[in-house]
């Protein structure tokens, strides 16, 4: 046979087109996932990962719903859940405590980075057999509407709940850490930093103690940790203390096992003589809430046409304005109120996207968003793919039901006070 290389154009024109029938059985014969490099190595082919979705867009499935296995091409996410490894450790010798921030209830994305480097940690303590012998314990204050911390990477929950530890108690809580310090005799504390109480926490702990921390640290291992100074334009490298304050993206968080999340009852505690008081929450205009710091931001857009409608809404549901750029540009919001690169990075809570297709200066100034509400009209464009729950609709239209159903719920409570 000749040792010449013939090509195949049709073959070639099935690969590139992604959408034909028989590009996945085509592809996969001409470049398999995974092959031996020169050097003997194994190689993955990352266009062989994912699959192609109804839309046309591929997608990387990291919990194999779509594999061979599953029926119909979709499984529930709770079948895929069970079947993530067990990671059980039976009779810790050590632990590793780390104290969640909790954002409405919630594990932040901060809070699960903080429960990685936890188990990264957790690796130098293994036994002769390889076994892990060190156990990631959550500690929780307040409310938690978390149904399974083992999947974010909890062994062990120590959960203080009650109404006396509700909002702003920094003094009862250092309280509870030093009495859980003298029980459990962690080998770390580990702190989300910067994060709305914990770092602070952490560093009144540390204060208590006699203790060193080690602050806004992002590489940490059992011997050295680099810590971010001078306003983040440098780097210190120090050697690794129990008590760390972390940066966001520390370490990836836990996403390929399960954890068994076993609650253990705190330690009866002496009642504390605080001198500060909590006197609740103030209510403030949204709109006084620099977006950076805001929690819940309704973001108009191009598909916005009428602005007294946007702006009673935001009105009524208590959200602080922003806008794409072409908001602003078109004078329909002044420019510190524009949500972008080139604008404000927000890491709100809630972000609900009014008409905005999704530019990538916008999209990159919502990255560190945690949910995205898409509103929007084109149910292909980039806003929509970013999105956590999309609705496609006229945003007119949107707001008009969003306004009516606020008002029932307004007029049914007024109902039951009047009614008590």
């Amino acid at each position: 046979m000749s040792d010449i290389e013939r090509r195949d154009p049709r073959r070639e024109w099935i690969l590139r087109n992604r959408l034909h029938p028989l590009h996945e059985s085509v592809a996969a014969q001409s470049s398999p996932a995974v092959y031996t490099g020169p050097s003997g190595l194994l190689r993955k082919n990352p266009h062989q990962v994912g699959f192609i979705g109804p839309n046309g867009i591929k997608r990387i499935d990291r919990l194999n719903l779509n594999g061979a296995g599953a029926q119909g091409g979709s499984r529930k996410a709770a079948d895929a859940v069970e079947e993530l490894p067990l990671i059980r450790i039976d009779n810790p010798q050590t632990y590793l405590l780390a104290v969640m921030t909790l954002a409405g209830g919630r594990l932040t994305s901060h809070d699960k980075d903080v429960l990685g480097q936890a188990h990264a940690l957790a690796q130098d303590f293994t036994s002769e057999s390889g076994a892990q012998e060190a156990a990631v314990v959550a500690v929780i204050f307040g409310e938690c509407k978390e149904t399974d911390l083992g999947l974010a990477g909890a062994d062990r929950v120590i959960h203080f709940d009650g109404d006396e530890w509700q909002g702003y108690q920094p003094e009862q809580q250092v309280a509870a850490l030093q009495a859980l310090d003298k029980w459990l005799d962690p080998a770390f504390w580990l702190f989300a930093d910067p994060a709305p109480g914990t770092n602070e926490t952490g560093r009144r702990l540390a204060a208590a103690l006699g203790e060193r921390p080690a602050a806004q640290a992002w590489q940490v291992n059992g011997e050295t940790c680099v810590c971010r100074g001078g306003s983040q334009l440098t780097d210190i490298e120090r050697p690794t203390p129990r008590i760390l304050l972390l940066m966001e993206e520390c370490a990836a968080p836990v996403d390929e096992t399960r954890h068994e999340a076993i609650q253990i009852d705190p330690p009866t505690l002496l009642p504390v003589s605080a001198a500060i008081t909590d006197m609740g929450r103030l209510d403030v205009d949204p709109n006084s809430i620099a977006l950076t710091e805001a929690e819940f931001i309704l973001s108009a857009g191009n598909g916005i046409h009428d602005w007294d409608q946007y702006h009673e809404a935001a009105r009524v549901l208590g959200a602080t304005e922003g806008g794409s750029r072409v908001a602003v540009d078109d004078g329909f919001l002044p420019r510190f109120r524009q949500v972008g690169a080139t604008g404000s990075w927000v890491t709100a809570q809630v972000y609900v996207a009014l008409g905005i297709s999704g530019a990538v200066q916008h999209l990159q100034g919502i990255g560190q968003v945690n949910k995205v509400v898409a509103v929007n009209t084109d149910p292909g464009c980039d806003m929509v793919k970013r999105a956590d729950l999309t609705v496609i609709a006229d945003t007119q239209e949107f707001l008009a039901a969003l306004l009516d159903v606020a008002e029932r719920e307004r007029a049914a409570q007024k109902g039951d006070q009047d009614v008590a």
